[in-house]
C-alpha cells in the first residue's frame, strides 16, 4: 500500500481517491457485495410532519415482515452500523407508501447508502385528501425536515455525513426531486398546461377521478375539471426550494408540466431522469421528456421503452384494478425484472456524484 501511495504525485492524490472512491462502489455493486444487511426503522412523526421510514446497512438478523399486500425481508429495529457515510431521501408518489420503494432502497442500502422515506402530508397511503398543487407546495420543505431529523436521531448521526445528500423522487415525488434541483413552478403553471393539453394529459390533470372514454360525457367531464382547476390553481406565484445539502437528485417518471423549463436548463444540482414510454398518467412529451429537452446538463440515467407509470414501484403492489390498475399495472409484455438493471443504475449515478466528492 505504502508502495502504491508513493507513485502518486501530491497534485493528482484527490482525483485518485475520488477515482478509486467511484470505481470501488461500481465493483461492489456489480458483484452483488453489500456492506450489511438491510436494516428497517421508522422515525416517529411530529407535530408537523408524518413518520420518516428508514432502510439502512444491518448486522442483524433478517426476516419476512408483513406490510399489507406487501412482504419485505429486512431486521426490523436493526441497529445500524456505518456504511458509506451518506443519505440519499426518498419522495414517494400520490398516494404513496414507503413500500413500493423497497427494492431500490434495498440497493442502495446495499451500496451503503442510509435511506430515509417521509411520508407526504394529506398524500400518502393513509391520507390522500390533498394530491397535486397542494401536496407539492409542501413536500421540498418535507424534504429538508426529514434530512433535519435523520441528522438529531442518535442511532444515524454519528454515521452520516449530511453536507451531500442525494434525493430520488418519483411522480409527485419526482416533482419533488425536480424542486430540490431548483426547478421552480406555479399553480398557474398547472392550470395553463391543463387548459392546453387537457385532453392529452387528462390524468395529469384530474388524477383518478374519472377518466374520458371517448363518450358523450366527455365534454361535460372537460368542462367540470377545468372550471375546477381554474378555480383552485390560479396562484402565479412561482415555488422554489433550495437545500444546500442536495448534491444529486433523481427524478422517475417525474410531474413536471407545470415547471418553467427555464429553471431547469442548467439545474442547481447534478440531475438525472428515469422515464417510461408507455407512461399514460403523466404522458412522457408535456413531462419527463419535457425535461429532458429542456435541461443542457441532465443525465437520462433509464428509458423504460416498454414500461408505464408504475414501473419504477417495486414491488409493485398485486391487486389494482379499475382507472388504479390501467395507470400502475405493468403493461403487456412489459419485462419486470429490468427494473433491478435501473435500480443498480440509480444506485451508480449517486454513487459515482456523492462519492467521489468526498
Amino acid at each position: 500500500m505504502n508502495a502504491v501511495l508513493n507513485m502518486i504525485r501530491p497534485g493528482r492524490s484527490r482525483y485518485f481517491f475520488a477515482l478509486m472512491l467511484s470505481l470501488l462502489a461500481d465493483w461492489g455493486m456489480g458483484s452483488n457485495i453489500a456492506w450489511a444487511g438491510v436494516g428497517l426503522s421508522e422515525i416517529p412523526a411530529n407535530a408537523t410532519d408524518g413518520p420518516v421510514t428508514l432502510y439502512y446497512p444491518s448486522h442483524d438478523d433478517m426476516r419476512v415482515i408483513h406490510h399489507g399486500r406487501l412482504d419485505l425481508t429486512a431486521a426490523a429495529q436493526g441497529a445500524p452500523v456505518r456504511g458509506n457515510g451518506h443519505l440519499i431521501i426518498i419522495s414517494h408518489g400520490s398516494g404513496g407508501s414507503p413500500w413500493v420503494h423497497a427494492d431500490l432502497a434495498t440497493a442502495l442500502v446495499n451500496a451503503g447508502f442510509v435511506v430515509a422515506l417521509p411520508e407526504h402530508h394529506a398524500d400518502n397511503y393513509k391520507d390522500d385528501s390533498h394530491p397535486g398543487p397542494d401536496s407539492w407546495t409542501l413536500r421540498p420543505r418535507e424534504v429538508s425536515r426529514a434530512i433535519d431529523a435523520v441528522g438529531r436521531d442518535p442511532r444515524f448521526a454519528p454515521l452520516l455525513n449530511l453536507d451531500k445528500v442525494g434525493v430520488y423522487g418519483m411522480s409527485a415525488g419526482g416533482h419533488t426531486a425536480l424542486s430540490m434541483a431548483g426547478g421552480r413552478w406555479s399553480p398557474a403553471g398547472f392550470k395553463q398546461h391543463c387548459e392546453a393539453d387537457l385532453a392529452e394529459d387528462f390524468q395529469s390533470c384530474v388524477g383518478l377521478n374519472t377518466r374520458l372514454t371517448g363518450g358523450m360525457l366527455d365534454g361535460l367531464k372537460k368542462w367540470v375539471a377545468l372550471l375546477i382547476i381554474r378555480h383552485r390553481f390560479s396562484d402565479t406565484t412561482m415555488r422554489e426550494h433550495h437545500d444546500p445539502r442536495v448534491a444529486a437528485v433523481v427524478a422517475g417518471v417525474p410531474a413536471a408540466a407545470d415547471f418553467d423549463m427555464t429553471s431547469l436548463e442548467n439545474p442547481s444540482v447534478l440531475l438525472g431522469l428515469v422515464t417510461a414510454r408507455q407512461d399514460r398518467w403523466l404522458v412522457p412529451k408535456f413531462h419527463g421528456e419535457r425535461v429532458m429537452q429542456a435541461c443542457k446538463t441532465c443525465e437520462r440515467i433509464a428509458d423504460i421503452q416498454t414500461g408505464g407509470h408504475g414501473a419504477l414501484l417495486s414491488p409493485l403492489p398485486p391487486g389494482f384494478t379499475g382507472l388504479l390498475g390501467d395507470m400502475l399495472n405493468d403493461p403487456p409484455g412489459f419485462d419486470r425484472s429490468q427494473i433491478a438493471d435501473v435500480d443498480q443504475k440509480i444506485t451508480a449515478f449517486f454513487a459515482k456524484h456523492l462519492l467521489s466528492q468526498q
